[in-house]
């Protein structure tokens, strides 16, 4: 199968009627053949993600099995990718609390993994530190539109001298954007101009910072990363994995008209997504100064089932979530996890295991959420009413209905520490990994994405 041509049986102008969507992830490929008129799969397969290779290959025999016995002929191929790492992101920013944490959450929500921040101008040790994370993008932010432009004006000057060549999103203040862009581009940078991210105190606006990322991690990062010989890889991908994610929560949340939430417990990290209704909050005596971002995701790279599955016990023991004896037997196991990343739990008792760590991960993960540690939010998020809390990630995934029915029943029965979780949310498993794939249509296919994503993660 190959990009562009039309499916047997259509005639010439005709809509397509199927198409694939497909997640090329660090471990596994997952693809999901959509009916695009009646909005269900009609297919899906997945295959171990060939990084070593040519991704091409893992994701070519993904397309295949997924699309074995169905009478189509050529359809569109819809795909994104987390493969070598994701997108990493750097954040320059003028004052910690307020455009350089307003930076840090429009990049996490545009699907980027952050791998640092500075505040301030930065002198020879900060950009060295930039440097040292290995940022393939920089988002430069700093000053309201009419407010202060001496540190951002500093800090593009720092990484025009400095013959920075990774990609930089200038999305600060707007009175200065065509001057520093100006400057960074004659300097050889590769520079990408957004609208301000906080183009007021209390307003944040991510959007356009967002496309933008978006851009330049199709433009210059999967070509970069050399996942695949050629170009028909970095043409085929459209987004970063969590950047479709993200989308499909939000349209699966416009669609049910409800806040909403979901826990992604993967190999690494478990990602948090919600999406709450703007209330009082936004302009009240409890507004936030960086502004609140009503969209969110945040990223636990110290959390997960495998590679990760000892910080998962860590930090439980710290939420004082395990103690003694079960502590020390799950680090073991843990361990076990972190060692042979390609572990089964083939058996019941390792099948528990799993169960457990998943059960740790996800209520950690959401806790941080709500606190809004991991998004710089001073109140945290409120989650209270939350109608419905979507599992996903390939342990809940392939686990039997009870277990991943567990899993979320224990993650909204914990009010331990009275922060504000789900008081009364149903629970469903994105089983058929449709998430991914509603995001991924949403823009060309808005009604068949909604019809996919209300089919198939309806609670029971």
């Amino acid at each position: 199968m190959s990009q562009g041509r039309e499916p047997r049986g259509r005639g010439p102008g005709e809509p397509a009627t199927l198409a694939v969507c497909a997640d090329v992830g660090s471990t596994y490929t997952k693809v999901a053949v959509v009916d695009l008129a009646a909005g269900v799969l009609a297919g899906a397969a997945s295959a171990p993600t060939t990084v070593g290779t040519d991704v091409l290959h893992g994701l070519d025999a993904a397309v295949a099995a997924a699309t074995a016995g169905l009478r189509v002929g050529d359809v569109p191929w819809y795909v994104c990718s987390s493969a070598g790492g994701g997108l990493r992101l750097a954040v320059i920013g003028y004052e910690p609390l307020v455009t350089a944490q307003a930076g840090r959450r429009v990049g996490l929500s545009a699907g980027a993994h952050v791998v640092h921040v500075a505040a301030g101008r930065l002198g020879a040790a900060d950009l060295t530190a930039v440097r040292a994370a290995r940022p393939d993008v920089v988002l430069l932010v700093g000053g309201t539109d009419g407010g202060d432009a001496d540190t951002i004006t500093h800090n593009a000057t720092r990484l025009a001298r400095a013959r920075w060549r990774r990609p930089v999103v200038y999305a600060g203040n707007s009175d200065v954007r065509e001057q520093l862009t100006g400057l960074l581009g004659d300097a050889g940078v590769p520079v990408t101009a957004a609208d301000n991210v906080l183009p007021r105190i209390g307003v944040l606006a991510p959007d356009s910072a967002r496309s933008a990322i978006r851009a330049v991690f199709l433009r210059h990062v999967i070509g970069g990363k050399r996942l695949s010989r050629g170009t028909r890889f970095a043409r085929l991908v459209r987004a970063a994995t969590p950047d479709a994610v993200l989308t499909g929560v939000e349209v699966l949340a416009d669609t049910l008209g409800g806040d909403l939430a979901v826990v992604d417990v993967g190999g690494a990290t478990t990602d948090v997504y919600s999406v709450l209704t703007p209330d009082e909050r936004a302009t009240g005596p409890g507004q936030e100064v960086a502004g609140s971002l009503w969209r969110a995701r945040t990223v636990e790279g110290d959390l997960g089932m495998r590679w990760s599955a000892p910080g998962v016990v860590r930090a439980a023991v710290e939420e004082r979530l395990l103690a003694g004896d079960e502590s020390d037997d799950l680090a073991a196991a843990a361990a076990r996890r972190a060692g042979d990343p390609a572990l089964l739990a083939v058996d019941d008792v390792e099948r528990a295991v799993d169960r457990r760590i998943a059960t740790l991960a996800a209520t950690v993960a959401l806790r941080r959420h709500a606190r809004g540690a991991a998004t710089g939010e001073r109140a945290g998020r409120d989650l209270r009413d939350v109608r419905l809390l979507v599992g996903s990630g390939g342990v809940l995934r392939h686990a039997p209905a009870d277990m991943s029915g567990q899993v979320l029943s224990a993650v909204l029965a914990d009010h331990a520490g009275g922060w504000a979780l789900p008081r009364a949310a149903a629970t469903v498993v994105d089983a058929d990994y449709v998430l991914a794939a509603g995001g991924l249509l949403a823009e060309e296919h808005p009604a068949a994405a909604r019809a996919l994503l209300r089919h198939h993660l309806r609670t029971q």
